[in-house]
């Protein structure tokens, strides 16, 4: 449809829908949804990157329960997170013994995971797909801004990075709601050099996305009940929404963003709000998953969206690429 949009001839259905987090997300408003909050930021492990495989393998476990299937149902997994090489993802799964492609799109992930599992289910490719996107905060600090030993200071600006995982199993039938469209993002990159405000960087992505979305589809914002970006933040969500105005849509009563959905920005001292992989994975799979199947919502517009930068190249003075990808999911 249009230049970047799918719109599914026969729409999977998300079946199940996991999510496991730590102890500081089980502090914020949103912890009744989420179906693990564990009390060890470790899991039981001895180190944050082992703990972060550890969170992947309960949630995609969980979501393959939930659904009333076993692994070897699963023809597919697709997953990823924003440690070297997808370790967290990588060694998280590799127990499972089933087929897997490891993702990356930074803290878009799980649109793309959502995305690619819905080609696979309605082009005839397989009958069930896991998605998912993890994330674990001391794992993000030390890898792209200062080790926690540190105690650097915090700006304004600074995101806390979500420890936790989403998953989401995604199949040709069922009674769950389901992936009627999605818009690939393209990489948008407006010369944002601060990694400590991911937030600006991500925004016109988000606003790219959306809005080629309603172009594609030829219909208007008020077509869905929420539109969610993934982990733009205070400051990111005043720039997507002006943006949006820009482009001649007016989202303020429809809009919300995962990452101030999860943490109360005030209480819990995370400054814009939350970020990461598993931020809208978790939001998602806990939150907006539980609302579309009580019919609280039926209509919702999901855009994860990823600052696609590298530690060596900030460090070479490059930009920030952004991306965001688009999937529309509704109850039909």
């Amino acid at each position: 449809m249009g230049e970047q949009t799918i719109k599914f001839a026969d729409p999977p259905s998300i079946t199940a829908a996991a999510s496991v987090v730590g102890p500081k997300e089980g502090e914020g408003p949103l912890a009744r949804y989420f179906d693990v909050v564990s009390s060890d930021d470790l899991f039981g492990t001895d180190s944050w990157e082992k703990a972060e495989s550890e969170i992947v393998r309960q949630t995609v476990e969980l979501a393959v329960e939930k659904a009333n299937l076993e692994m070897k149902d699963i023809q597919y997994m697709l997953a990823g997170d924003l440690l070297n090489q997808l370790t967290g993802s990588t060694f998280g799964l590799r127990g499972s013994k089933r087929p897997y492609f490891g993702l990356f799109g930074a803290c878009s992930t799980i649109g793309m995971a959502l995305t690619l599992g819905a080609v696979l289910v309605d082009g005839g490719y397989a009958d069930h797909v896991i998605a998912s996107a993890s994330s674990h905060f001391c794992c993000a600090e030390k890898t792209f801004r200062f080790p926690l030993e540190l105690g650097t200071q915090r700006t304004p600006t600074a995101s806390w990075t979500v420890t936790g995982d989403g998953a989401a199993v995604i199949s040709r039938s069922g009674d769950g709601p389901r992936i009627t469209a999605a818009t690939t993002g393209r990489i948008v990159d407006m010369g944002i050099k601060d990694a400590n405000h991911m937030g600006a960087a991500m925004a016109p992505a988000a606003a790219d996305v959306v809005t080629q979305h309603f172009r594609d589809l030829r219909i208007e914002p008020g077509y869905y009940d929420i539109i969610a970006t993934g982990d733009l933040g205070v400051y990111g969500r005043k720039l997507f929404l002006r943006l949006m105005k820009d482009s001649g849509y007016n989202l303020d009563r429809l809009h919300t963003d995962c990452g101030i959905e999860i943490f109360y920005t005030e209480g819990q001292d995370v400054h814009a709000g939350g970020s990461g992989c598993g931020c809208s994975a978790s939001v998602f799979a806990g939150y907006f998953y539980t609302k579309l199947k009580e019919k609280e919502i039926n209509r919702l517009l999901f855009i994860p969206t990823g600052a696609l930068h590298s530690v060596v190249i900030m460090q070479q003075g490059e930009s920030i690429p952004a991306i965001a990808h688009a999937v529309a999911i509704e109850n039909i």
